[in-house]
């Protein structure tokens, strides 16, 4: 998959405040406060930076954590993943493989057939509904 290459100029001028807070500064959006935390609608969820296709609304499910979490990317080859060793803990950072934007966390506590919780912040993401597509 191609890799974007903007500068963070760019990045300001395409994306709101909240946006490149958590797509390029790693940022996170307080729990509970999301509009995909308990959305609900069928279709795809998309990169808000790059629009790449990273979740189908057929693997989100309700963690309880506050954040929309899916048990399986779209493809495995839409999200890279990194070791996060911030804030006192060691995590598994995911970013999208495409421009390279914070998404969220992966943790191993998430329902079958996977067993992974990708705990995602609502703002990196944008919604394309599957009556409309």
């Amino acid at each position: 998959m191609p890799k974007m290459n903007k500068t963070e100029d760019q990045w300001k001028k395409e994306l709101t405040p909240e946006q490149f807070r958590i797509l390029r500064e790693k940022g996170t959006e307080r729990a509970f406060t999301g509009p995909y935390n308990e959305f609900k609608g069928e279709g795809v969820f998309t990169c808000a930076g790059c629009g790449t296709s990273l979740f189908d609304s057929a693997t989100k499910y309700n963690s309880g954590s506050g954040w929309p979490s899916f048990f399986a990317p779209a493809r495995p080859d839409v999200i890279d993943e990194h070791s996060d060793s911030t804030h006192g803990m060691v995590r598994t950072e995911v970013t999208c493989a495409n421009c390279g934007g914070h998404l969220g966390h992966v943790f191993p506590d998430g329902p079958a057939p996977t067993g992974n919780r990708y705990c995602i912040n609502s703002a990196s993401l944008s919604f394309h509904d599957k009556e409309k597509s």
